[in-house]
């Protein structure tokens, strides 16, 4: 499944305002001298940090192919060079983005469907 650049963007709108939510949800969490409330602060507060690293991290291509578009030859070799890290790192945004499935906010059309994979039983007949 290789995702349109306008569902992207509406996906990446819609992540970013959840990910400012948790770390407002974190940041409301007053740990006093409980250090488990602390330690959850810290955690929320780290986990939405990476999440934003992470999304960088698959916009990255996006960014370094940038506008090759002069020429018509460009403008391919720019599209088909994105296109593949994309659709290399979109697992990593997938994971991230349906963690929010069950957000009032979340479009039914972005639920991925789930796909059981059979167990992998060349690994065990080797291990025998």
């Amino acid at each position: 499944m290789t995702m349109v650049r306008d569902d992207f963007e509406a996906r990446l709108v819609f992540l970013n305002a959840r990910l400012r939510e948790d770390e407002k949800a974190a940041l409301a969490l007053k740990p006093g001298k409980n250090t488990e409330v602390e330690g959850l602060r810290a955690r929320a507060l780290a986990d939405v940090k990476m999440k934003r690293r992470l999304l960088e991290w698959v916009r990255e291509p996006q960014e370094k192919v940038g506008d090759w578009g002069d020429t018509f030859w460009g403008d391919v070799a720019a599209r088909a060079i994105t296109q593949q890290w994309m659709r290399a790192r979109q697992p990593v945004f997938e994971e991230i983005f349906q963690a929010y499935a069950d957000h009032p906010d979340f479009a039914p059309g972005w639920k991925l469907a789930v796909v059981e994979e059979e167990p992998d039983t060349r690994a065990r007949a080797h291990m025998v």
